[in-house]
């Protein structure tokens, strides 16, 4: 394909990324406090009990792609990459709505099982970035694609928030007791009604991007087996693709515990040591994050990667990213300007980090002859498992500590998070060593 022909797909693809962001991002600001709700209505009443629950509904959604998305990795590469990014879109457009009308918590973790299940676009969406480029246009491109992530990021929790409760918001024709007792609808039906134009974006104007001649035609590993395989199979593929794998699972493990109980901080009312936000607050702050993420991937990645080496741009994004986690239980109500200063600090770290990982794995899958959609399967398949471990992982340890003393308090967990990023730049270690004795063409 033709650089003028690769323009017209590259944008769509960054449209259909974009709006599928902004309608899944839309239940980040009152996610929390939907999962509160569900489980003190099934008799989770005390704090840790309660909270406990956000950290299994949140793993639910990659539990499902933990199992299924390394097979829609591989069998991106047998059918093509277009199919599979329609799968997902219809995936997330039923899932959505229907977690907007969940009535308890076994339905809430059902229905995200089954979201997370269907969407494996980010990893396929990586592939297709890899198909029509050229080692050269990789970072830059991956960077488009992380900055539609970050519109999105903006987007999405800002009107999320807005529509949060709107019988309370909004009244007029919200004000019944249907909207009463279905607060987080709206936004739901948002997200996946943004879904469903995405999908109809994707299937009329975007192209498949691997031809018929370079897919592959082995259809023996299928479901779980596939799973086992990628994880297992891992030793198989080249030492810096390996390192590579770990160092994003272990960078996804410490954002997925961040993610996982930073609401819960904010929620917490001041006099506890919290900062009392609400779910519109949090909206406004997921959407300065997204914020950042645009600045960065869409404007700064391009000529930082062409000035300095990639490799330590993702090392300063993991180092950025560990400052801003071990930071965020010493946040106060006010200044505001200064939990902005933190999160500008995990925005940058993660703006930094996606992109030139990406860039990294793809050209090391290349340089070996590897199937991306095999690699960005297994990739995807890991980082699902780290996204598994964090939220439990975070909610254990939050439900443990948040009415303790000393060392042990809501502060630890945020501790814990900003170490496990910092290890990622000690399994990065040896990339640059042996990339200096195979990575020349």
């Amino acid at each position: 394909m033709t650089e003028e022909g690769q323009r017209s797909p590259l944008f769509i693809l960054f449209l259909v990324v974009l709006i599928d962001m902004i309608g899944f991002t839309l239940v980040i600001p009152f996610l929390t406090y939907f999962v509160q709700d569900l489980a003190q209505a099934d008799g989770f009443i005390d704090m840790g009990s309660r909270d406990w629950w956000v950290g299994i509904v949140l793993a639910s959604y990659t539990l499902g792609q933990f199992l299924f998305t390394p097979l829609l990795g591989s069998l991106s590469d047998r059918v093509g990459r277009r199919p599979i990014l329609m799968f997902g879109l219809v995936c997330n457009t039923i899932f959505l709505i229907a977690f907007g009308l969940a009535s308890a918590l076994w339905m809430a973790i059902a229905v995200r099982f089954l979201a997370g299940a269907g969407n494996g676009n980010l990893a396929v969406t990586r592939a297709y970035i890899g198909d029509i480029s050229t080692r050269e246009q990789l970072p830059a491109r991956m960077g488009m694609i992380g900055a539609s992530f970050g519109l999105g990021f903006m987007i999405g929790p800002f009107v999320g928030g807005i529509l949060t409760d709107p019988a309370s918001a909004f009244g007029g024709p919200f004000a019944t007791d249907w909207w009463v007792a279905h607060p987080y609808f709206l936004p739901c039906l948002t997200a996946g009604l943004l879904s469903a134009v995405s999908f109809l974006l994707a299937i009329r104007m975007l192209p498949e991007s691997l031809p018929k001649e370079k897919r592959t035609q082995d259809g023996s590993q299928q479901g779980l087996k596939m799973v086992l395989r990628n994880l297992v199979g891992v030793r198989d593929l080249s030492p810096n693709v390996r390192r590579l794998i770990f160092v994003n699972a272990t960078f996804l493990l410490a954002f997925t515990m961040m993610h996982t109980t930073f609401i819960l901080f904010t929620a917490m009312p001041i006099e506890n040591g919290g900062l009392g936000y609400d779910e519109r607050m949090n909206g406004y702050i997921f959407a300065y994050v997204g914020l950042v993420g645009v600045i960065v991937q869409g404007g700064l990645i391009r000529p930082l990667t062409k000035r300095y080496d990639v490799r330590n741009i993702m090392v300063i994004g993991i180092v950025l990213t560990s400052i801003g986690l071990g930071w965020i239980p010493y946040l106060q109500p006010t200044p505001f300007a200064t939990g902005l200063l933190a999160m500008t600090f995990i925005a940058t770290g993660n703006g930094f980090f996606q992109p030139t990982q990406s860039t990294l794995i793809t050209t090391e899958a290349r340089f070996n002859n590897l199937d991306l959609g095999r690699v960005m399967g297994a990739q995807e398949g890991y980082g699902a498992l780290s996204r598994i471990i964090g939220p439990v992982l975070a909610a254990f340890i939050w439900a443990a500590t948040v009415d303790g003393t000393g060392l042990w308090t809501y502060h630890t967990v945020f501790r814990v998070a900003g170490l496990i990023a910092i290890l990622g730049v000690f399994i990065q270690w040896g990339i640059q060593r042996i990339e200096e004795g195979t990575s020349e063409e």
